[in-house]
């Protein structure tokens, strides 16, 4: 019986402290650093933060009206400034913006 408490006790310690930190990762989550032009990574996909700005010439993929906002690796609302984009690491990448790994959200 002395098991059962101590058990009951254990798991509403763990619950209590998960409780406690999700508010503090989802900040943390949230306060991701923008995606500069200039990273490696936004580099080689060729990202920019104003998609009106990508080179069409060489961008072959890119066609007006594609942005990071409506992408199905963005990770926001298409309403917010800017969200997390997995193929940048977790940084943040612009609303506005577009990388040639775009993909149209369905």
């Amino acid at each position: 019986m002395d098991l059962t408490r101590q058990s009951r006790r254990s798991f509403l310690i763990a619950s209590a402290s998960t409780l406690v930190s999700l508010p503090l990762a989802r900040t943390a989550y949230a306060e991701a650093p923008l995606v500069a032009e200039t990273d490696p990574a936004a580099q080689a996909l060729g990202y920019r933060a104003d998609a009106k700005q990508v080179d069409k010439a060489k961008f072959a993929r890119y066609s007006a009206g594609q942005d990071c906002g409506n992408c199905t690796f963005y990770q926001g609302k298409p309403s917010d400034a800017a969200a997390n984009c997995p193929l940048f690491g977790g940084k943040r990448v612009a609303a506005a913006g577009w990388c040639n790994g775009y993909n149209k959200k369905a």
